[in-house]
């Protein structure tokens, strides 16, 4: 039996976080699917093409053959729904902090109502990578600060294209 895990998120832009929490995915599942939100309602600073490029450096930057069992796809409304369109049983779940249990707490709850079948795990980020938010990556880009620590080399390169300094 194939286990297929639903990784969530905006992914913008990926992180060494992202990349922390896919790693460990990786380890619970065959498949992990990297599902890309669309949100009508935010402006992302990088297209879903861009974020799908992303997704996929992520994946390759892993290793060889991590790259085929890892993909990506777009999706709007519910991550229930998203989840179960792409065959998951696994919604996977990165925590930083207090914080974050308490939202990721309350999701559970209502997702676990609306699709019983689809399990959330909680993976905790790496003590070296838990500071980091795309948020924060994003306003330090926009500053003109360095981002390489905390994103992946591909990313950064992308994000010194939007922002050259």
């Amino acid at each position: 039996m194939s286990r297929t895990a639903f990784y969530p998120g905006t992914f913008d832009p990926v992180t060494n976080g992202h990349v922390d929490i896919l790693k460990a995915a990786l380890a619970l599942a065959d498949a992990v699917v990297v599902g890309i939100g669309i949100h009508p309602g935010k402006s992302p600073m990088f297209s879903l093409d861009e974020r799908v490029a992303m997704v996929t450096s992520m994946a390759e930057g892993l290793g060889e053959g991590v790259g085929g069992r890892v993909s990506a796809v777009d999706f709007d409304g519910l991550v229930v729904n998203a989840a179960r369109r792409v065959g998951a049983t696994l919604l996977i779940r990165g925590l930083r902090d207090a914080n974050d249990f308490e939202y990721e707490m309350q999701m559970v709850g209502m997702n676990e109502t609306m699709a019983p079948d689809l399990h959330t795990v909680f993976l905790p980020a790496s003590p070296s990578v838990r500071h980091i938010t795309a948020t924060l990556v994003r306003q330090i880009a926009s500053m003109g600060g360095d981002v390489t620590p905390f994103v992946p080399p591909a990313v950064a390169a992308m994000i010194a294209r939007r922002f050259p300094g």
